[in-house]
């Protein structure tokens, strides 16, 4: 895929992997190149982002000696993915038409 992916719907995968159970950073990258041609370097900074608008937190659980960082959807987070969903179901249906070379006229 070529297509680079908007933030608004990188940051929507995340909150919506999220809603299914907390993640620490590598699965969720994991999680998420499965579907979208994206680097390790770029959902980090998109996780802090995310946490820093208060949509995501973090707790830190011991692993073979060391911490990991695990990401939880926040309420607000939860609202936010809705408001992602809405804009992209009216993103998805204005460009599947512009594909098939229909408008409105």
């Amino acid at each position: 895929m070529a297509i680079q992916v908007p933030t608004e719907l990188l940051d929507g995968s995340v909150l919506g992997l999220l809603t299914q159970q907390d993640h620490y950073g590598y699965t969720l990258t994991q999680e998420v190149r499965q579907l979208l041609p994206i680097s390790e370097s770029t959902l980090y900074p998109v996780l802090r982002r995310l946490k820093k608008n208060g949509w995501l937190e973090t707790y830190d659980e011991p692993y073979q000696g060391r911490n990991r960082r695990y990401y939880r959807l926040t309420a607000s987070g939860r609202d936010r993915l809705v408001e992602i969903q809405a804009d992209w179901q009216d993103f998805n249906q204005a460009i599947s038409q512009l594909l098939e070379g229909k408008t409105d006229d």
